[in-house]
């Protein structure tokens, strides 16, 4: 190594050009940080790579409640809709169950999507009575305002409310009109809710549902299928061992007769309905078994591994987005624990997507076939060439993961 003085000392013209270098470094340094602008960033990288940069890269802040409310981003917000969906401090400070000191109550990503339906939902006297609003309501969650945020008020109820009738007589007898509020349905009491086949024109979900002396007495009470479509209860019992299957759950299950059927077997079913033109989670609770208010677009409210059983009948079928459908069905299997089985009921599409379409989606789930039957759909004619699948699935009992 050259000792020190043998160094030669440096040219004016090498130290004007490492300060010149460090002076264009220091500059576009300072332009990039101020001037920064996400739109390129965001045409340079892919989405998920700019997600996660910015994740592990920007340190994670609570926004207090007052500096959320003051936001631009909230500004058109109703007041209530804010008190409740802004972060609340907890009492007692930091919770390693949240791994926060802050709560943020939940509320469905479309309902600031549909501002005016929102306000008109959140205007209400605090601590007093709700508007006579169902309709509303429905509409909101229907349009992905799900959960809905919860109100500081009482819901209308009707004013002359009559007592449920005692078990089993409310099985299968017709509860009182006054068990109702009937102000969000065309019919006005259940003469015309059980009679409405007869008497009203045009369509309506579950059109003869509330005629429990009609089609309802009879489903599900055939001793065997005969290898057709219908299915029968004690047949799909019969695939596990007795006793296993002890609680699930039916999806759009009208006015829950499959959960009632399976109540006089002793097993628990929660049944999903919406109300469309008709009072179905008062009608289902009125029979004694568990109505759950919810649609289909709904993540299932059940914790993985948990259910025996999963039913459907004509709800999920080809009107759903396929997309849809298949995060769906993923969310069913979730659900069910490994040996649980999922009884597609007489889903329909027509002919072409059954083969193309939605046997590859459903198989892609990784369900096993216990039973899988194919039938024409004629109530609409012929013509339309529509199909009817009805399929036993079961969860795998080993390597289900």
């Amino acid at each position: 190594m050259d000792s020190p003085r043998h160094h030669k000392p440096r040219s004016l013209s090498t130290s004007l050009f490492f300060v010149v270098l460090l002076s264009t470094n220091l500059l576009t340094f300072f332009l990039s940080t101020t001037f920064y602008s996400p739109c390129s960033l965001a045409s340079s990288f892919p989405a998920a790579t700019i997600r996660t940069t910015l994740t592990n890269s920007i340190p994670s802040t609570t926004v207090s409640h007052d500096e959320f409310k003051r936001s631009d981003a909230t500004k058109d917000l109703p007041p209530e809709f804010l008190a409740f969906t802004s972060g609340h401090s907890l009492p007692l400070g930091f919770n390693s169950n949240l791994d926060s000191d802050t709560i943020f109550p939940p509320v469905g990503s479309g309902c600031t999507k549909y501002l005016d339906d929102l306000r008109r939902f959140m205007m209400y006297p605090a601590n007093g009575s709700c508007p006579d609003d169902e309709l509303l309501a429905q509409k909101l969650l229907l349009r992905g305002c799900e959960p809905l945020p919860r109100r500081r008020c009482r819901p209308a109820a009707p004013p002359d409310y009559v007592e449920p009738y005692p078990y089993p007589t409310c099985i299968w007898t017709t509860p009182s009109d006054n068990s109702v509020v009937w102000t969000a349905y065309t019919c006005k009491d259940y003469d015309c809710l059980i009679n409405r086949k007869h008497r009203q024109k045009g369509f309506d979900d579950c059109k003869d549902c509330f005629d429990l002396e009609g089609r309802e007495k009879s489903r599900w009470t055939a001793t065997e299928s005969h290898g057709g479509l219908d299915f029968t209860i004690d047949e799909v019992l019969a695939t596990k061992p007795p006793g296993t299957i002890r609680i699930g759950l039916d999806i759009g299950g009208g006015v829950a007769t499959f959960a009632v059927r399976m109540m006089q077997r002793n097993i628990t079913i929660v049944t999903t309905s919406m109300n469309l033109n008709g009072p179905f989670n008062s009608f289902i609770a009125s029979r004694g078994v568990v109505p759950l208010y919810m649609s289909i677009s709904q993540r299932l409210p059940f914790f993985d591994n948990t259910l025996d059983i999963v039913h459907s009948m004509h709800v999920l079928s080809n009107w759903i987005p396929t997309t849809l459908l298949h995060f769906l069905l993923f969310d069913v299997y979730r659900v069910l624990r490994p040996g649980g089985l999922f009884w597609l009921d007489h889903f329909f599409c027509s002919g072409d997507q059954l083969e193309k379409v939605y046997a590859p989606v459903i198989e892609s789930v990784g369900f096993n076939k216990l039973k899988w039957i194919v039938g024409r759909k004629l109530d609409r004619g012929p013509e339309l060439q529509e199909m009817y699948l009805s399929a036993l699935l079961e969860k795998p009992l080993k390597n289900s993961w």
